[in-house]
């Protein structure tokens, strides 16, 4: 019953996640873009850990030519099925090389929490700033280490999905914070009746918080120009018990 991370998930990842407001986050990420400078017509984007597709599609939505990557062969099966009008591709995050420069690259969903010690970060980091055409933004959010400790009230969710095949998922995920590791372990439980089977999993999911005195030194170190931490949904700068930041670092004009 125990899978790994991304895997048996993906199949009822879009029922469970319904809800996410994936197209308040674009409009956040590219009226941001825009204040800045970055021109978006016909723009080349590229959406790290995109998973099912979702914050992809919004992408594409707005006119931009994305291509979306993935360390996921399932999600990325999902996503394929969904929106075979988009390129998906497969790529470890630390260590992806494409052949192309975007002017816009994005990382949503807190994805980044998953690279669980510094120097994953900054390779992540590294990989995105090489990717950029000058002038180019990068754009992603991150839950902070109080996110992380204190991710959900009571500790813990639970709901029932229709999915779109018929049949439903009933998903219970449970969270704890590993004070030895400072890390954030959720054991996501889902059982999915379709069909007239039944069948259940687990998948284990960890990840490290991140503050912005903790993004400063990977930013710096990725090569960027110049960086701003904020809240959404209104730009502020953070308050110190904030549970999650969006960060918005830009490339150097010239290379």
């Amino acid at each position: 019953m125990q899978r790994p991370p991304f895997t048996a998930l993906a199949a009822v990842y879009d029922a469970i996640m319904a809800d996410v407001e994936y197209d308040h986050w674009a409009d956040f990420v590219l009226t941001y873009a825009r204040d800045g400078g970055l021109e978006l017509a016909d723009a080349s984007a590229l959406d790290l850990a995109c998973g099912t597709g979702g914050f992809t599609r919004e992408l594409t939505a707005a006119g931009l030519r994305v291509t979306g990557l993935d360390g996921s062969e399932d999600m990325l099966r999902e996503a394929r099925a969904r929106q075979p009008e988009i390129e998906f591709v497969a790529g470890d995050l630390r260590t992806f090389a494409l052949p192309g420069r975007f002017e816009l690259i994005t990382c949503v969903f807190d994805s980044l929490n998953n690279l669980l010690t510094a120097e994953d970060l900054t390779a992540a980091l590294t990989r995105a700033q090489a990717h950029l055409k000058p002038g180019g933004l990068l754009a992603f959010d991150v839950n902070t280490r109080l996110g992380v400790r204190e991710l959900w009230e009571g500790d813990a969710i639970e709901g029932l999905a229709p999915l779109p095949g018929g049949g439903e998922v009933h998903y219970h995920w449970s969270h704890h914070h590993d004070a030895g590791a400072d890390l954030g372990v959720v054991q996501a439980f889902c059982r999915i009746e379709e069909g007239g089977e039944l069948r259940e999993f687990v998948e284990t999911h960890r990840e490290r918080g991140y503050d912005p005195a903790d993004l400063e030194g990977p930013l710096q170190a990725a090569g960027f120009a110049r960086w701003e931490i904020v809240e959404y949904p209104d730009y502020a700068p953070p308050m110190p018990d904030v549970p999650r930041v969006w960060v918005f670092a830009w490339a150097g004009a010239e290379e």
